[in-house]
């Protein structure tokens, strides 16, 4: 809620029920899941497709990725230092 007294240029907010906790959703939209691993959403798109993200879960129509299966897939991706397989693939 915003309130202001007769001097319009100052204004008071109050933010009801506001929690003091951040919270990270566990379930993450399609453009947040990639902003989250740091890629486009096209990318994303590819990167599941190709299974190198996780598939996304259903909720009622909607698709949700999880967080943690993402920190996971992340994790497997290969360092520079490691051998990736897909290239091995492409070459």
């Amino acid at each position: 809620m915003v309130s202001a007294g007769r001097d319009q240029r100052l204004a008071t907010v109050t933010v009801v029920g506001a929690s003091p906790i951040a919270v990270t959703p566990r379930g993450l939209q399609r453009d947040t899941a990639a902003r989250y691993i740091g890629v486009s959403p096209t990318k994303f798109d590819q990167l599941v497709q190709q299974r190198r993200m996780p598939q996304p879960r259903r909720l009622d129509g909607r698709k949700l990725w999880d967080r943690l299966e993402l920190d996971e897939a992340f994790s497997a991706l290969p360092t520079d230092q490691e051998e990736n397989p897909w290239d091995a693939l492409t070459a």
